[in-house]
């Protein structure tokens, strides 16, 4: 038995949490002594683990690497879903890294064999290979959550939309869900959202890319844009290296477009040299354009838990997986940047402060680096 006394929920009031063989037991005002007791100091927040929906968290194929544990459970993400590095080629290497990492990994299947390998994979229709999609899903159904298509011009070569039609009908009979990456035309958005079923996802939904951002001034690709969420396609945020304008984001906001998932899209590259550097910072922005802690952090709990069909992850009920991120909201005046090199004010900031992962709590320092706690 493990239990968590002293943090504080999302609206503020304080909580304990007990926790018995890493699932909650219970949520409560009450204090309870029996086993281990971990107290956490005063204006510390706690919410169900951080899933980051969109990562790169294979480390081979730069540039789009990064090892799991660096971009997750040490920046306070418990959960890192990789978008798409590897195929059916190199998904077994991911999995046996995924068996050595504290931080739980789960992985969208590029349906390209050789996954981030090369940087055009689609443009071979002959590297996409349903038999091999299929036997992927049968020998790592834990670890696979849907398939990954990057509809993108460098990526798509002569192929046109093609590759998403193939994507969609192996995701058909997976009963599993297509993330579709969406940059430069073509295909234009408009023929991507035609394809796309409920449980589909848009990641990168707040590009700026000129011609194929979902504020093209066309009444058509408007109309298919709500056609698409409602009949339950999700929109996730992907922030990426070039993928995210607070232009669009407001603008969004303003027209009251939703999104379901905050992610990162983060790889060595752009964790170090920015403009993403970490889950905290992209969550950070999102307060500074004017979302609620509430809304923030439900973007990254409970709504991806519910876009992987994750339901015991993201929560924190009775029966839910004991995955704990606590951080602190402090004052602090920074200047946030976005893709495209512009700036926002913030005045508050969200700090990792600690995880529970795999009923071992690790504290973190000031850099968002964790040091273990015995």
């Amino acid at each position: 038995m493990l239990n968590i006394h002293g943090a504080s929920l999302i609206n503020g009031k304080q909580c304990n949490i007990t926790i018995k063989n890493g699932y909650i037991q219970d949520v409560t005002k009450e204090e309870v002594y029996e086993g281990d007791v971990i107290s956490v100091p005063e204006g510390v927040y706690v919410s169900p683990g951080w899933i980051d929906i969109h990562t790169h968290a294979f480390p081979k194929f730069e540039p789009y690497c990064a090892h799991p544990d660096i971009i997750g459970y040490k920046s306070g993400v418990t959960t890192v879903v990789d978008a798409g590095s590897c195929g059916a080629d190199n998904i077994e290497e991911l999995y046996e890294l995924n068996l050595e990492c504290k931080t739980r990994v789960f992985s969208f299947l590029n349906i390209s064999n050789v996954g981030l390998k090369v940087l055009n994979e689609l443009a071979d229709l002959a590297a996409i290979s349903p038999r091999r999609i299929y036997e992927s899903f049968h020998k790592y159904p834990d670890m696979l959550v849907g398939l990954k298509a990057r509809m993108s011009a460098s990526v798509i070569g002569e192929n046109g939309i093609k590759p998403l039609h193939i994507a969609r009908s192996c995701a058909k009979k997976l009963n599993k869900p297509v993330m579709v990456h969406i940059g430069s035309a073509p295909p234009k958005l408009q023929d991507i959202l035609k394809v796309l079923a409920k449980g589909d996802i848009v990641t990168h939904c707040f590009n700026e890319k000129e011609g194929n951002n979902i504020f093209n001034n066309d009444p058509v690709l408007t109309n298919l844009l709500q056609e698409a969420i409602k009949r339950g396609v999700y929109l996730d945020v992907g922030h990426g290296t070039s993928s995210f304008s607070f232009r669009t984001a407001k603008k969004a906001m303003q027209k009251k477009i939703p999104f379901q998932t905050i992610s990162t899209d983060i790889y060595e590259t752009n964790r170090i040299h920015g403009p993403v550097y970490s889950m905290a910072t992209t969550l950070n922005k999102f307060l500074a354009l004017g979302y609620s802690l509430e809304e923030v952090i439900r973007s990254v709990t409970e709504k991806p838990a519910q876009v992987l069909n994750k339901p015991q992850l993201g929560s924190l009920k009775k029966g839910s997986v004991a995955d704990l991120t606590f951080f602190k909201v402090e004052k602090k005046h920074a200047v946030l940047t976005d893709s495209l090199g512009n700036t926002l004010d913030a005045s508050v900031e969200i700090k990792p402060y600690a995880v529970l992962l795999g009923g071992e709590y690790i504290e973190c320092d000031n850099e968002y680096e964790l040091k273990e706690s015995n």
